[in-house]
């Protein structure tokens, strides 16, 4: 696949050298513009995706600009700065996280098309959303899944503003609607995703902590166990706010002991996740009383 990659910027390089036209260049190789951001998971190395990705990305955006309206280019950016800001900039720098993370939300919805734009609007309450969603379908779920993704994260990341507490409504919406679609898209990553914000909801707003705990073990059993990131969303989400300490470590230690390798088409991912649950493990007297 890498070699794949190679050969997109050879064409894109020869279709601007000889005729001067990316779109050109991106007629002929369409298939292989999503994998600009799909092999990126793919790497187990993560020092040597954290340096790639980013040039990556600026190539996609740079291809965009002549071809604003490419599906696949929007849908590998969403992917493409969704992961970039979870896996390498959330910890470290979360204001910058949540810049990406609204970026990636921007591209998922391009992706979707002009009418939703409007659609997913942060005003909208969430039975309208719930109305007006009942037009998503599989065409376009891959950009609706990474917009909600990155949605949900910055919702998570932000939780001590109103704004962010007065769209958590919205995002449920979103995120049940594609249970309705495929429950078990991308190794069932939307029950995680959904499970987080209801366990980080204070109970008196809505909080559901029985019903996130329900949703985190259906997302464990579609990928069998192998998809780290519900280990460690579970761990951080839901052991920690519930406190329930023998949760919280059997997870982390189901993470230390599970092979990155145990989906290749997410080795990057699990990869990182696993110095992720060290270092949570290493604050559990700060998230333990």
């Amino acid at each position: 696949m890498k070699k794949d990659i190679q050969n997109l910027i050879l064409i894109i390089f020869i279709a601007l050298t000889l005729v001067g036209c990316v779109k050109w260049a991106i007629y002929l190789t369409p298939s292989l513009i999503p994998n600009l951001s799909s092999v990126f998971f793919e790497e187990c190395d993560p020092e040597l995706a954290r340096e790639s990705l980013p040039a990556d990305l600026k190539l996609l955006e740079g291809l965009l600009k002549n071809d604003p309206n490419n599906k696949a280019i929007l849908n590998s950016l969403a992917m493409g700065f969704t992961g970039y800001a979870t896996l390498f900039i959330e910890e470290r720098n979360p204001e910058r996280a949540s810049r990406l993370y609204l970026r990636a939300k921007a591209y998922g919805i391009r992706a979707m098309g002009k009418k939703w734009t409007e659609l997913l609007s942060p005003a909208l309450a969430k039975q309208t959303i719930k109305r007006n969603l009942a037009a998503v379908g599989s065409k376009n779920l891959e950009g609706f899944f990474w917009a909600s993704f990155a949605w949900s994260a910055w919702i998570n990341l932000n939780l001590d503003k109103p704004e962010a507490l007065s769209q958590t409504g919205i995002i449920e919406a979103c995120l049940e609607k594609i249970l309705e679609i495929q429950p078990d898209y991308y190794h069932g990553l939307t029950y995680v995703l959904l499970a987080s914000i209801l366990a980080a909801k204070p109970g008196m707003m809505g909080g559901q902590a029985r019903q996130a705990r329900i949703f985190f073990d259906k997302a464990m059993e579609i990928n069998q166990n192998k998809f780290l990131l519900v280990h460690y969303y579970y761990a951080r989400y839901y052991a920690a706010r519930t406190q329930d300490k023998k949760l919280f470590f059997r997870l982390l230690d189901e993470i230390n002991s599970t092979p990155a390798e145990a989906l290749k088409d997410l080795c990057l991912i699990n990869a990182v996740i696993k110095i992720k649950a060290g270092n949570l493990r290493q604050k559990a007297d700060e998230l333990f009383f």
